[in-house]
């Protein structure tokens, strides 16, 4: 059971899991972790799925997945029948009223949807993650220089469900360099699968590029792809302008993550994202969300 902190009602609920007895089995027994390492968590496995979700014929189970999970199809812009295969349904654009963008410079959102945690005062040499498991800045990115302006900022990961709406943006205007890829496997990033392989986000397939934003200083952006996603999609153009709210990219099927690295005393985050983290509770948010403002 994983309870989540909404940020509204100021209560915590618990999460709907898409596939959560096939998850416990696979991360909690013997049989299903030998499956994982021989199978699962290759590229093989995502690669198929991906396809299958591109097949006209995966279209048959979006309407089951829109009940049983109750995903607010009137956001999308495209209608339920009018989805060509799962990827197109799961790839969705809203309209825009559905997700209102702060527009006030100094306000800091959340890139997308999903479930946020945030750490402060980051040790570039030793990141706490799940059941105290410490890793290091440079197991996730390769860039010693780039690590380096992190030390002692702030490190926010925004989990993104099955059920979410699976597109980022950019939280300020700004110019955003390319992205550069690393190679990984590819783990479920949901807290099942966490609570046994802390070492995930350091291990899965991710990308990571910096955006040079205009109220925020240096954002460092990672993407981290997760079982049966089949891709993550940069979408937007690198060293282009863009303003605050535009699309940065999306994911294809699977539970995936965005991690946000901050520049020290640049961003001060919400209290109650703050109390919750400490707690070692995610808060559901949305993007275009009020989480931070402008470190004065």
């Amino acid at each position: 059971m994983i309870k989540i902190y909404n940020r509204k009602t100021k209560t915590y609920e618990v999460e709907k899991v898409s596939g959560d007895k096939y998850l416990n089995w696979i991360y909690s027994t013997k049989v299903g972790i030998r499956f994982l390492e021989l199978f699962i968590k290759k590229k093989l496995f995502s690669y198929i799925y991906g396809k299958y979700c591109d097949m006209s014929i995966s279209k048959n189970k979006i309407k089951k997945f829109i009940n049983d999970f109750d995903i607010n199809i009137g956001e999308s812009i495209t209608a339920t029948d009018s989805f060509i295969n799962f990827n197109d349904f799961f790839t969705r654009k809203l309209h825009p009223t559905a997700r209102p963008i702060e527009k006030i410079t100094n306000t800091f959102v959340s890139p997308g949807d999903g479930r946020i945690t945030v750490y402060e005062n980051i040790n570039l040499e030793k990141i706490v993650e799940v059941k105290g498991f410490t890793y290091s800045l440079h197991d996730l990115i390769p860039d010693k220089a780039i690590a380096k302006k992190y030390n002692n900022g702030s490190m926010i990961i925004l989990r993104l469900c099955p059920t979410d709406y699976h597109r980022f943006h950019f939280i300020d205007g700004g110019i955003c360099e390319h992205a550069s890829k690393v190679k990984g496997s590819y783990y479920s990033v949901n807290p099942i699968a966490l609570n046994k392989i802390p070492t995930i986000f350091c291990e899965n397939k991710r990308e990571w590029s910096t955006f040079h934003s205009d109220n925020f200083g240096d954002v460092l952006y990672m993407e981290v792809g997760a079982t049966c996603v089949g891709s993550i999609i940069q979408s937007y153009t690198p060293n282009e302008r863009v303003s605050k709210g535009d699309e940065k990219g999306y994911f294809k099927f699977g539970g995936s993550t965005v991690i946000l690295f901050l520049e020290k005393n640049k961003v001060k985050i919400d209290e109650d994202i703050l109390l919750q983290s400490n707690l070692g509770y995610e808060c559901k948010v949305l993007m275009g969300e009020k989480i931070g403002v402008k470190y004065n």
